[in-house]
């Protein structure tokens, strides 16, 4: 199944990509610097958006199909040199901890098993004062939206790489140790209305 999800995924969201995926990447990416975790590169839609403050760049993709894809593409971006790709979940890195300036998660927290987990792997890996940045979609505030999503969810997870509808990502970025500084939530254009509830933006691990 995880080969058919890197073959068709450019263009499953090439509409939401276009209508807004793109821009709000651009958004959250723009001012990051120093050395950047990325956690779920997928097939490297962040990879045009990064800056040139950018120094060091760690990417994990578990899954080697969109591994294979996101090297591609790095291959040919203006990255190439400075960024590596890890082919191994986030809480498996065998690095130093807080190694990392920024942690990136886009459209990633949703499909892995243990977000709590993850964020707290993160949180290890960031330096004191580190930045999470995050661009995810997640359980609807409208009460009819969210009843579809979970009646759709436990069919969804199966044919969607392990994708949950209904996660409380922000309060599960909390719960990890992270302070919101900043957030916005809005509705994804062009997306499938299931999963168009989303929110973006900056946490921060706390310096002492």
């Amino acid at each position: 199944m995880s080969w058919w999800m890197a073959a068709i995924y450019d263009r499953f969201m090439r509409g939401m990509e276009d209508a807004c995926g793109a821009a709000w990447r651009a958004e959250i990416l723009s001012d990051i610097a120093g050395d950047v975790l990325e956690i779920g590169g997928g097939t490297g839609a962040n990879l045009a958006h990064y800056p040139s403050s950018v120094g060091r760049l760690v990417i994990t993709e578990p899954d080697r199909h969109m591994a294979a894809r996101l090297r591609r593409k790095l291959a040919a971006s203006a990255l190439a040199g400075r960024a590596e790709v890890v082919e191994r979940p986030v809480e498996a890195l065998d690095l130093p901890p807080a190694s990392f300036d920024v942690a990136v998660s886009t459209l990633v927290l949703c499909s892995v098993a243990d977000p709590a987990a993850v964020l707290r792997s993160l949180r290890t890996w960031l330096r004191p004062g580190g930045r999470l940045v995050f661009l995810e979609h997640v359980a609807s505030d409208d009460p009819d939206r969210l009843a579809w999503q979970r009646r759709i969810e436990p069919i969804w997870k199966h044919v969607a790489g392990n994708c949950h509808l209904c996660r409380r990502t922000e309060a599960s970025i909390e719960a990890a140790g992270f302070g919101i500084e900043s957030i916005r939530r809005e509705s994804a254009r062009k997306a499938m209305p299931i999963v168009r509830p989303t929110i973006r933006g900056v946490a921060r691990k706390p310096d002492l």
